[in-house]
């Protein structure tokens, strides 16, 4: 994440210091099989089988900046050849590379893989992989005098002159040709080299990268007649008649030549921006299958990928720029990623250690919902800095820290960005792993260790996937959208984003898996191994996805929804009746009143069935007081202290549901109380969610246990983010009894207790200590 264009992501993160099937993220206790791959050669197949965990640092010859190529002479195989022993020597086991279009293509199908194939030729002869970053918007300027209506158009019309960077808009048919052809002949020319481990054909997509426009107001991309034919040929395809999105667009077109994206709101249906937002989902995504399907033509054994600039969770679909769907750009390659900088220069402060599990845990939902993991494209390797804004530095710890939280997420590659720091730019000075004179830093021998623990153990962690959740929370993006480009309930800031945080928080303190589900994972996947659904700030919902809860719930499930649920539909239209889709049957009770309360309380009722809670007992909400109509058969769990209605809860066929008549994950998320995490919790608990991971003894109340498990291994993960000792004992319920555990990071045996049926480790943690486990199976 290296350029101001981010800075809208970065607003949203540091706030929080903010006809599809519904369907949960998939556990496979194999390895991540990449879809579509063959190789051609059985020897490419053999390869690609063995267990190998690319911990890669970016390099890309020299110490000129990404996606900049250094000039070769003679002396770039001399001076590149040493920096990859450094980097060999230190612990590492891949480089990653970029290309750039600009440079690699000065001339219309004149190529120059030169530098590419100096560093493809010395990494091979120093046993190191290497995975290629492509840069399509850094595009040659024959390019835009090729095609001069192929510049990017901003909605107030003006138009983009590209200065290197953004490049071109994809969607002219004639630059993605140009495209495309670029992408074969760098696929051909890659696949020469047995060094190539894989492919990130896209950096931090948007719909444009790398610039930013201080001079238009609220700019938004892209208004092209392209990109507006590409609209039309969409809205064609889902509505199939003009009279059809007349209806639905409150319009009178004549031909579809008069349709064109929204450019402001009115007081009227907002349909018509629902749909460009909706379109620009599926454009990003099928911009990255163009990219994906032009590196295959050539390749059909290596991996490829790209990587978001932040994970989904913390940035807004709304953005002008165009923010990608995770989950749509994870089914359009073989994995679908992030860039993590947790000490980036826009942070005002670190992220938390719950910030970042809540990040690596969304990415992770995402790929995993199509049988896939995950690559972190970008990890920080130093000190952010953009011109004299500079942040606390990156420390050895942070780098071991975040390297191990990949891991113990189920990433399935690391690239540190970068070994240099940035050479020119606003960012010059910044990000790297070593100095810029070549001397190394105690975060590059940090990262290396790291990198050569993981390797040892590359086999096991490739066997090995995240325990499956019980728990999962509904991530749907038309939240988001609600009063269309005018948001309403704007005094609630990232209301969306905090309450899906909220109710995330509360089960990582407890050491409890969470999956985030999405309306775009493939139909056909169940929700059913899941005990609880959570439905945090769900005001506007599809028919389709509120038929999958009725199902859901039908089937045994419980699922708990807040206020206003379903009050929107998918076009941005009010139900008569709140909850909408006839939700209000499920969730047994109605909206009969809501009101803005600064700070709501619900008042546990006597006929609660809440383990932990008593009657009178108290729980914090946030931001309104939804009054609740109860309907036959639903029994109230809660009151607001004036006497109505505050939680109903109701069965429906084999399962149940709770309807919480405010926004609880909010609150937990911005105030912290622990009613409200006991009151997730409790619910839980109810609905049969039992923790396999019980953390006890003094100052553990910050501790971190996660796990990767395969049949006849696990890996327990353990981070004390107190700023004191903390003396634990970790209970674990296990399937099997352990034979042997070992400590990755001290090399040593660990005394293992079995109490039962639970498997107790035991150790005195100093703060920010990190203890990786290996248990193997009797």
């Amino acid at each position: 994440m290296k350029l101001n264009r981010l800075l809208a992501a970065f607003a949203w993160l540091l706030a929080a210091l903010g006809a599809w099937s519904l369907a949960p993220a998939a556990q496979d206790p194999e390895r991540d099989v990449v879809p579509g791959l063959r190789a051609a050669d059985p020897k490419a197949r053999s390869a690609l089988q063995q267990a190998f965990y690319p911990v890669a640092v970016w390099y890309g010859g020299g110490k000129v900046r990404a996606p900049m190529m250094s000039p070769l002479d003679a002396t770039s195989a001399a001076q590149w050849g040493k920096d990859l022993d450094q980097i060999k020597a230190t612990g590492f086991n891949t480089v990653k590379c970029w290309v750039d279009w600009a440079t690699a293509e000065p001339k219309p199908g004149v190529f120059d893989f030169d530098r590419l194939d100096l560093l493809m030729r010395l990494a091979q002869q120093r046993g190191l992989r290497v995975i290629v970053q492509i840069y399509t918007d850094s595009a040659p300027d024959w390019v835009g005098t090729r095609y001069p209506d192929g510049r990017f158009v901003d909605r107030s019309g003006a138009v983009i002159t590209s200065q290197s960077a953004p490049g071109y808009c994809i969607d002219h048919v004639g630059v993605r040709k140009e495209i495309v052809k670029f992408l074969e002949a760098l696929s051909r020319d890659a696949n020469r080299f047995p060094a190539l481990y894989g492919w990130d054909v896209w950096s931090e997509p948007h719909v444009i990268n790398w610039a930013d426009f201080p001079y238009l107001a609220s700019p938004e991309f892209c208004f092209c007649p392209s990109s507006q034919a590409q609209f039309r040929q969409w809205l064609r395809a889902k509505y199939k008649t003009l009279d059809a999105l007349n209806a639905a667009w409150y319009r009178r077109f004549e031909s579809w030549e008069q349709v064109q994206p929204p450019r402001f709101s009115t007081i009227l249906s907002y349909a018509d921006y629902l749909d460009w937002r909706a379109f620009i989902d599926d454009k990003l995504a099928g911009d990255l299958k163009t990219r994906v399907d032009g590196i295959r033509s050539a390749d059909l054994s290596h991996p490829i990928t790209s990587h978001a600039a932040v994970p989904g969770l913390f940035t807004s679909p709304t953005d002008g720029y165009g923010e990608p769907d995770d989950w749509k750009m994870a089914a359009n390659a073989d994995f679908f990623g992030t860039s993590l900088y947790p000490k980036h220069s826009e942070s005002t402060a670190p992220w938390s250690h719950w910030m970042l599990a809540a990040g690596l845990d969304f990415t992770r939902s995402a790929g995993h919902s199509f049988g896939k993991g995950f690559w972190i494209g970008e990890l920080q390797a130093g000190q952010g800095a953009t011109g004299m804004r500079i942040v606390d530095p990156v420390t050895a710890h942070d780098e071991e820290y975040w390297m191990w939280q990949a891991i113990a997420h189920g990433a399935r590659e690391i690239a540190i960005y970068a070994w240099y720091p940035m050479s020119s730019g606003f960012e010059s000075n910044g990000y790297g792993l070593i100095n810029l004179d070549g001397t190394l830093t105690d975060r590059a021998q940090a990262a290396g260790t790291t990198a050569q623990i993981i390797e040892r153990h590359a086999g096991s962690i490739d066997r090995s996937q995240p325990v499956a959740a019980e728990v999962a929370i509904l991530y749907d993006r038309l939240s988001y959208l609600v009063g269309g480009s005018q948001p309403s309930l704007s005094n609630l800031g990232n209301a969306e984003r905090d309450s899906l945080l909220g109710v995330y928080r509360a089960f990582l303190e407890k050491q409890i898996p969470v999956d985030f589900v999405h309306p775009a994972a493939p139909s056909g996947a169940s929700l059913s191994h899941y005990k609880i659904l959570f439905l945090p700030y769900a005001v506007m919902l599809s028919e389709s996805v509120a038929e999958q809860v009725k199902q859901y719930v039908a089937q045994g499930g419980t699922a708990v929804a807040e206020a206003r649920l379903a009050w929107n539909n998918e076009r941005g239209f009010a139900s008569p009746v709140i909850p909408g889709f006839g939700l209000d049957q499920i969730f047994g009770g109605r909206e009969k009143l809501i009101r803005p309360e600064a700070e709501p309380q619900l008042v546990i009722q006597p006929a609660a069935n809440l383990p932990g809670f008593k009657p009178g007992d108290f729980v914090s909400a946030a931001a309104f007081e939804e009054h609740l109509l109860p309907l036959p058969g639903a029994e109230v769990l809660a009151r607001f202290p004036g006497g109505e209605a505050a939680m109903v809860e109701t069965a429906y066929g084999r399962g149940k549901a709770i309807l919480v008549g405010s926004f609880a994950g909010l609150a937990y998320q911005r105030k912290h109380d622990q009613s409200t995490a006991e009151l997730f919790l409790s619910l839980a608990e109810a609905a049969g969610v039992a923790p396999e991971v019980l953390v006890s003894g003094p100052g553990t109340a910050e501790l971190e246990v996660r796990r990767l498990a395969s049949a006849d291994q696990q890996f327990v993960f353990v981070f004390n983010h107190a700023n004191a000792d903390a003396d634990a004992s970790i209970s674990l319920h296990m399937p099997w009894k352990v034979r042997k555990a070992n400590d990755l990071t001290g090399n040593q045996d660990v005394p293992v207790q079995e109490r039962g049926n639970e498997t107790v480790l035991q150790r005195k943690l100093a703060p920010g200590a990190i203890w990786v486990v290996l248990l193997e199976r009797q």
